[in-house]
């Protein structure tokens, strides 16, 4: 199995990407979306869990009836502040932070992502797209699949992460900081204008 990535400014390219996976096959359980939040446009259209802030109700969502898009759930992750999650992923952040605060292990986002076999440069940029307003599908494909679900991807208007890094870095940005105040709406807004296509 491989992992397969892409964060996309807007949800809709986000939820078409992972309607796209769905249909060629790749099962709900083996995809995972992270959403912010801030502006709170998934909890009317969402089954959302309760317990924002805590991770509660993650582990509910996974695999969703319906896909899994309907299996939305709340959470809240430092430095990104408000999300809908469902699937793999957002489960292993929702341990991974549990774990630092027992354990002092790096967790969050961006160790679920590493773990999941994400480059950490990359992890630290798809981080701070989340961050920043955006959302994050990360699918485990078969090996015989890998190059499609990337195409896929892609094809859903996915951002380049080279190309991303390089337009944070030019604002001074190094690295994903989950010490950081969440970004708000206006941060948010302001963020898609920027890179509207």
């Amino acid at each position: 199995m491989k992992t397969v990535t892409g964060l996309f400014d807007d949800y809709s390219d986000a939820s078409a990407a992972v309607s796209a996976l769905e249909a060629r096959g790749v099962p709900s359980s083996d995809i995972s979306i992270v959403s912010n939040n801030a502006d709170e446009r998934h909890g009317k259209e969402t089954n959302a869990a309760e317990g924002a802030g805590t991770g509660a109700g993650i582990g509910a969502a996974v695999g969703g009836v319906g896909g899994l898009l309907a299996g939305l759930g709340i959470m809240a992750i430092p430095g990104v502040g408000p999300v809908v999650a469902a699937g793999w992923l957002a489960a292993t952040a929702a341990g991974a932070v549990a774990g630092a605060v027992a354990g002092g292990a790096a967790g969050g986002l961006i160790g679920a992502l590493t773990e999941s076999g994400v480059s950490e440069e990359h992890a630290h940029v798809y981080a701070e797209g989340v961050r920043r307003g955006g959302t994050l599908v990360t699918a485990k494909v078969d090996d015989s699949l890998h190059a499609e679900a990337e195409a896929i991807l892609r094809k859903s208007n996915w951002v380049d992460p080279e190309q991303r890094r390089a337009a944070y870095a030019e604002g001074g940005w190094t690295r994903f900081d989950d010490t950081q105040k969440p970004y708000g709406t206006a941060e948010i807004e302001q963020e898609r204008l920027r890179y509207r296509r």
